[in-house]
């Protein structure tokens, strides 16, 4: 049995194609940095946290 395709490719919909792809590796890039921020922040307040209890004033900033 051999598959039949109804459909053509055409260069609006290769084009299209491409530009939802582009889209996605940007989207996944800015998600990579912000987990990469956030990670970042959350290991400034551990410190923080940590120094804090032992008493240093040493601030976030």
């Amino acid at each position: 049995m051999t598959a039949t395709h109804r459909h053509t490719i055409t260069s609006t919909i290769f084009d299209l194609s491409e530009r939802i792809g582009e889209a996605i590796g940007r989207a996944e890039d800015a998600a990579l940095r912000a987990d990469l921020r956030l990670r970042r922040v959350n290991r400034i307040r551990t410190i923080h946290g940590s120094l804090a209890i032992e008493g240093n004033t040493l601030t976030e900033g």
